[in-house]
């Protein structure tokens, strides 16, 4: 592991909606967490159609030892979202203790922040820590529409006309290669967003010809090119295929027909839950940041923690005939 988890309880607060389909939760820890560092994250434990489920959010800067968050309500939520948003002030839930997967170098003179969407939560923090800071900053905010844009006002507030906000549906698309361009040499670039974003912003930062060091990420949401539906996983050694529905991970199903696949982060980021693919009959749709673009076209290995595909995946558990839970059984 490369951080360690610790849970405890929490209860909510209060919720409000932020925007059309992002709500606001703020959680009053049983365990106070302390400082926790821009850009941290929480796990929340979940029940997904009597299943037991966790899923990750950022952290938004909240006074009084409170612990507060934004969670879109996702068309294609595997059911993560539906299960946040029915909660209420009241309501009790296991919480892990706030950790950052951020490696951001504190040093420098000179950050641009990137976010999409939802991607903005951590952002904010970000933003307040760099905002206290004697440094040259610049935030570039994209969203579909204005309405969408959730927490635009306390950047706004915090930034100033350093914040300039991208809305699609008024026609108004963030340039990443002119932003990047803008930026001074010694820079760094800070993003979180879907994954299309992501891609685009390393494409951007590599054309640049900048380190791909001084670009920091996070990614949200599990997105991907293709829509999120059911596939089917085939065991090369035996030929059984299991199905993946559409509101479960890869990473969820093998582990419950008894595979026990080795995971960590489960946001498609450390490559710990990496399987090997023998042969794809359809499409992969990977979603994770670990491998890289030559990687992801060469369909030699999955992250099954995020990502999907259209048809059916072969793979190689590294399990012997007789090790595989279906020889077991």
């Amino acid at each position: 592991m490369r951080f360690a988890e610790h849970w405890s309880h929490a209860t909510v607060v209060a919720t409000r909606d932020l925007a059309p389909t992002i709500r606001e939760i703020i959680f009053k820890p049983d365990v106070p967490a302390g400082n926790w560092a821009p850009g941290s994250h929480i796990s929340v434990a979940v029940l997904i159609d009597g299943q037991p489920e966790r899923r990750s959010y950022s952290l938004i800067p909240c006074n009084d030892g409170l612990l507060r968050i934004a969670v879109r309500l996702a068309d294609d939520s595997r059911g993560g979202s539906r299960a946040m948003w029915a909660l209420q002030a009241g309501s009790r839930l296991e919480i892990s203790n706030p950790t950052s997967l951020f490696e951001i170098d504190w040093s420098r003179q000179h950050y641009c922040l990137v976010a999409g969407g939802i991607g903005v939560t951590p952002m904010l923090g970000i933003a307040a820590a760099l905002a206290r800071k004697n440094v040259d900053l610049s935030m570039h905010y994209a969203v579909k529409s204005d309405d969408d844009a959730a927490l635009h006002d306390e950047l706004s507030a915090l930034l100033g006309e350093r914040l300039w906000l991208h809305s699609s549906g008024a026609g108004v698309r963030l340039d990443l290669a002119a932003a990047f361009a803008a930026l001074p040499e010694n820079a760094i670039a800070v993003v979180c967003g879907p994954l299309r974003m992501l891609e685009a912003a390393k494409h951007a930062w590599s054309e640049a010809g900048r380190p791909a060091s001084d670009l920091c990420f996070e990614t949200f949401g599990s997105s991907g090119r293709l829509p999120t539906r059911e596939f089917r996983v085939r065991i090369e050694t035996t030929g059984q295929e299991i199905l993946v529905p559409r509101d479960r991970s890869m990473l969820d199903v093998l582990n419950a027909a008894g595979f026990e696949v080795i995971s960590d982060c489960q946001r498609g980021e450390c490559g710990v839950c990496a399987i090997d693919v023998a042969r794809v009959d359809g499409e992969i749709d990977h979603r994770d940041v670990f491998f890289s673009a030559e990687q992801k076209h060469e369909n030699e290995k999955i992250c099954p923690c995020v990502s999907r595909a259209n048809g059916t995946v072969t793979i190689d558990t590294l399990y012997r005939a007789d090790q595989l839970p279906s020889a077991a059984a």
